[in-house]
């Protein structure tokens, strides 16, 4: 196998450092803009573009990102067999940019018919669409995976293994920076209303920008393409592999009951057929592989990220003061930690421990970070407990939730079944009541009238005089808070004639005596309103919204236009704001990116150190199908487990980590760590010897038959060739 030196170096080079290692950093950043910025609004368009349940869009976007990660072996076998990394790099980017535009003509609303509410009536359009689009994105970025980093450790030298270290940390800085900067702007983007006939949210230009990125790091790529050093391919590498190890476990197989002599490694059992330079590379390869077994678990925490802790936020007040922060937009503590900690971990922390003569070695530095990731996910689940205990607790299927509002300029005497209670002129209950059963009510000791409410349903019992008499009308309510934080807002006239109302420059419309307008969701804010009666006279005032809370706002019999109109509108609160603060996921960002640093920064390293020289590429594919299993993982745990609570499936991930990182650290105890050049020249300078050991044992026996000789020949000839490459 040609050596690297072997291959004219056409990049020169700064502080030790070649300058094509600026186009592939480049490109990465670029590259990671565009996945991580599609990947952050990804579970959200799922959820209220496609209108997809929340299991089901936590269900795709793992799927989605399992084949990812499983991609990387495809890309692997194409860039070591045929193309080579270069030209593999090149080819499924333009995969990967057409994935990225097909997905941003899929979130075009305006492309099928819609809704009043600005819904595509059809959705088979878009979930085709969407799915085409993925599927490209993810043969795409999984196929380059493995690459990139790969053609970025082949512009070093051997002797340069000191910046090739350096060089891993920039590349992943270079990740997390573009990571950082499309999830702070990718839901910004979402956030904007766009759209021809309807105003939406703007997934369009969310997919957009990211498509467009991946289109300047496939340019900026191919610009640096006289400066790299490139490794031609060097064979079908991964089937040779396959093969070897399927020869040695038939071959050890079928000597089972023999006498046959005992052999060092199960491996060795190749060696009729294999030269030993590939069985000892073949070693080296297995040997981290088995080692990658329990990695996946930390996968399956680390993505849940995307999924789960981004729901989590929709549930959370996103107002930090200077800013509000969209659900989706709290990925970004993630990159922004990163960019922190890893020069802080490369700098301070490994020099002081080395200091303090502790062994910190890479696996053991990768079983703390498995250790950090359960903890975060033990933090994940103390939020959520406070999450749950400020939600409102809705009715079941079995029962019915009402509301009383008192409309009348009097105090009301109400008796609702078991229940009986007081209302004051305008005003209503302060909780919901519930009921499992039709009722009887009466008001002010009337006789007694049969009310019948829909069950699972929350309603609004609204008691007001019909001309000499008291009657009621029931008005349906939100069910559920909220989605993505908004608030929903409607108005009830009590007045004695029509009113209309609009919000801003938005109109909700007429709303006739003792009628309520229908819910409009309007986002965090002050918000002003305008209420016109029929002589044109107005009335504005505003309020300051929170995040995810329904309020009726009732107009009474006394209202007045005029100054200070607004005292007399009264404010029923239905749902609650969200009151648990986005700040509290910090501390599970925080442990889970430190224990992301100290875990993914050290195994890419370990990686590609540990790796013989002609199968970086498919070792780097390994390290990647870890991530493809975790993401599988966790469907199949949240599928078996059926948990009711969400923190209780947090404390379970955790709990499956903790074991995982106990199994790890124990295999690493064994592992002894190997330097894969060494090795190789040790075999490629002892196979001549061995060959003349063998030649000078068949002249001492004498001559054997032709076809002998021809044998013997052959099975040289094809060793030699192997050493060769």
């Amino acid at each position: 196998m040609p050596g690297k030196d072997e291959f004219k170096r056409k990049s020169a080079t700064v502080c030790g450092f070649p300058i094509s290692i600026f186009f592939i950093v480049v490109n990465e950043f670029c590259e990671r803009f565009s996945y991580y910025g599609m990947k952050a609004v990804l579970v959200l368009y799922f959820k209220y573009f496609l209108n997809w349940e929340d299991d089901f869009a936590i269900t795709i976007y793992h799927t989605f990102v399992a084949l990812c990660y499983l991609t990387p072996i495809l890309g692997a076998i194409i860039a070591d067999s045929w193309l080579g990394k270069f030209k593999t790099i090149i080819y499924l980017s333009i995969v990967y940019a057409v994935g990225q535009v097909v997905m941003a003509v899929s979130a075009i609303h305006d492309i099928t018919d819609t809704n009043k509410d600005g819904v595509p009536d059809s959705m088979t359009f878009h979930v085709a669409l969407s799915m085409v689009g993925l599927i490209l994105i993810a043969l795409g970025t999984g196929g380059i995976k493995p690459c990139v980093a790969a053609f970025g450790g082949d512009q070093f030298d051997e002797d340069q293994e000191k910046q090739r270290g350096t060089f891993f940390s920039i590349f992943y800085l270079s990740i997390n920076a573009g990571s950082l900067l499309s999830t702070i702007i990718t839901p910004i983007l979402r956030a904007q209303k766009c759209g021809i006939h309807s105003k939406q949210q703007c997934y369009p230009l969310a997919f957009g920008v990211p498509a467009a990125l991946m289109v300047v790091a496939l340019i900026v790529f191919i610009v640096g393409s006289g400066m790299y050093t490139k490794v031609p391919p060097a064979g079908n590498i991964l089937v040779k592999v396959c093969k070897c190890v399927g020869f040695a476990v038939s071959n050890r197989f079928k000597h089972r009951s023999s006498t046959f002599p005992k052999r060092a490694h199960w491996m060795d059992w190749a060696e009729e057929k294999y030269d030993k330079l590939l069985i000892a590379q073949v070693k080296m390869v297995l040997k981290v592989l088995f080692l990658y077994l329990p990695l996946p678990m930390f996968w399956t925490l680390f993505d849940q990220q995307g999924s789960r802790w981004t729901l989590q936020a929709t549930t959370m007040n996103g107002d930090f003061g200077l800013m509000v922060i969209q659900p989706d937009q709290m990925q970004t503590v993630n990159p922004i930690l990163i960019l922190v900690l890893v020069p802080i971990m490369d700098s301070i922390v490994y020099p002081l421990i080395s200091k303090c003569k502790l062994n910190f070695t890479p696996l053991r530095r990768m079983t703390v970070g498995m250790f950090f990731a359960a903890v975060a996910f033990v933090a994940a689940a103390l939020v959520q407990l406070q999450i749950d205990n400020t939600l409102p607790k809705f009715s079941s299927s079995t029962e019915s939730q009402a509301k009383f509002i008192n409309m009348v300029d009097g105090t009301l005497h109400i008796t609702a079944g078991p229940e009986k209670f007081t209302l004051d002129p305008f005003t209503a209950t302060q909780d919901y009541l519930t009921f499992d059963e039709p009722f009887e009510m009466s008001v002010n000791a009337s006789r007694p009238e049969s009310i019948t409410l829909p069950h699972g349903n929350r309603t609004t019992l609204v008691i007001a005089r019909e001309g000499f008499q008291l009657g009621y009308r029931i008005f349906q309510d939100f069910n559920t808070k909220p989605d993505q934080g908004y608030n929903a807002i409607r108005f009830l006239n009590g007045f004695r004639s029509p009113l209309s109302v609009s919000v801003g420059t938005e109109s909700i419309g007429n709303i006739n005596t003792n009628d309520m307008s229908p819910y409009v969701k309007l986002s965090h804010g002050t918000i002003s309103f305008t209420i016109e009666n029929l002589l044109g006279n107005q009335c504005s005032f505003s309020r300051k919204l929170g995040f995810g809370s329904s309020f009726t706002y009732f107009i009474p019999s006394t209202f007045a236009m005029g100054e200070n109109c607004d005292q007399h509108i009264r404010e029923v609160e239905d749902i609650k704001p969200n009151s648990i603060h986005m700040a509290w996921q910090i501390p599970q960002y925080f442990l889970m990116t430190t224990g992301e640093v100290v875990f993914s920064v050290t195994g890419l390293e370990f990686s590609y150190s540990q790796a013989p020289s002609n199968m970086k590429s498919v070792l780097q594919a390994g390290w990647l199908l870890t991530v493809a299993v975790g993401n599988i993982i966790v469907l199949i745990v949240a599928e078996a487990a059926q948990l009711p609570d969400k923190w209780a499936e947090y404390i379970l991930f955790a709990s499956l980590l903790v074991l995982v990182c106990i199994i790890f650290a124990v295999m690493a105890m064994f592992y002894t760590y190997t330097d894969p050049a060494k090795i190789e020249a040790q075999f490629l300078n002892m196979e001549p010897e061995d060959k003349e050991k063998k030649n000078m044992e068949k002249d001492k026996k004498g001559m054997a038959d032709e076809s002998g000789k021809s044998s013997d020949f052959s099975s040289d000839e094809e060793k030699t060739k192997q050493s060769k490459l």
